[in-house]
């Protein structure tokens, strides 16, 4: 069995290429919902949708989230109305959020919920929730004049693209909340963890914040391999970069090694940054050399194939 720690494009379609190397049943991931908010009164999980909809074949193939051929006549409309509208459903999307924030209503759990959207786009891998409790990113950024602001995830990636200068980043109720059903017993008895190439403050720093996974996955170390999503000192999607040196964190595949030491054993690295890879052996992390920049699911699939093979 493969568990796969997930979120963001990168992941989706690191996922989409695992699925065509083995088969789709032994996958299991545990997505990030920390970037998961409620818009125009609908609870929307952005990671969740994007592992959903690229493994259904579903996706908008440029942007790499939402739906292909969508339309937005709703939003449109709600433009009319003077509603705000920033963050932009499209309208086949809209049945994901209804659905989702009925059976919550309902009293149905999010693990439940996403058994239930991913049965129905017929996708054969599990796809996890991190947890099931209420977990959020919340970004503390540099105003003019030395301000400072809290903004939720999304306001700060989609409303204001990511440009305000970042100070600090917490996830708030993480301390709180408890791992997914399943989800210890599941890194236990994986025969690998994949660390997706994911952005590791907030697609991944998310999950590990969450008690107990990261002491699973330590506990796992020699069985964890993760792929950098930093390609020649910059991320290949995502504001990655925004994130990590504010942070302390060097934006290279040294800054992930040095990141995910505790607990991940192997990490793959692009061609382009073979020469840093004795940096990478230094942090006490196994360097594996391949070419990991995603162009098509065929690539994907070698990328894939490559990180099975790095702890094989």
């Amino acid at each position: 069995m493969i568990l796969a720690l997930a979120g963001g494009v990168g992941a989706a379609r690191f996922l989409r290429g695992l699925v065509r190397v083995v088969d789709p049943t032994s996958v299991t991931a545990v997505v990030n919902t920390a970037d998961d908010d409620r818009f125009h009164g609908l609870c929307v999980s952005p990671d969740l949708d994007t592992v959903t909809y690229t493994l259904a074949g579903a996706e908008h193939p440029e942007q790499g989230w939402g739906l292909a051929d969508e339309t937005f006549t709703v939003m449109d409309s709600l433009d009319r109305f003077g509603a705000d509208t920033w963050f932009r459903l499209g309208d086949r999307d809209l049945a994901t959020h209804l659905y989702r924030t009925r059976r919550l209503d309902e009293g149905a759990t999010l693990t439940e919920v996403t058994a239930e959207i991913t049965t129905a786009w017929g996708i054969a891998t599990t796809i996890l929730p991190m947890s099931d409790d209420r977990v959020a990113t919340r970004v503390t950024v540099s105003r003019d004049g030395g301000r400072r602001e809290v903004l939720a995830m999304q306001e700060w990636f989609v409303r204001e693209r990511a440009n305000p200068p970042v100070v600090a980043v917490e996830f708030a109720g993480a301390e709180a909340a408890r791992p997914g059903p399943n989800v210890l017993a599941l890194i236990a008895a994986a025969d690998i963890v994949l660390v997706c190439p994911s952005n590791p403050v907030i697609s991944i720093g998310p999950i590990l914040a969450v008690p107990g996974i990261r002491e699973a996955l330590v506990a796992r170390r020699d069985r964890v391999v993760g792929v950098s999503p930093i390609i020649s000192g910059a991320p290949v999607k995502g504001p990655a970069d925004r994130l990590m040196g504010p942070l302390g964190i060097e934006v290279s595949c040294v800054g992930v090694a040095r990141t995910y030491a505790e607990f991940c054993g192997t990490l793959v690295i692009d061609a382009g940054d073979a020469g840093r890879a004795a940096e990478v052996n230094a942090a006490g992390v196994r360097a594996v050399v391949a070419d990991t920049l995603m162009t098509d699911a065929r690539v994907a699939a070698a990328v894939a194939q490559h990180t099975l093979d790095a702890v094989a």
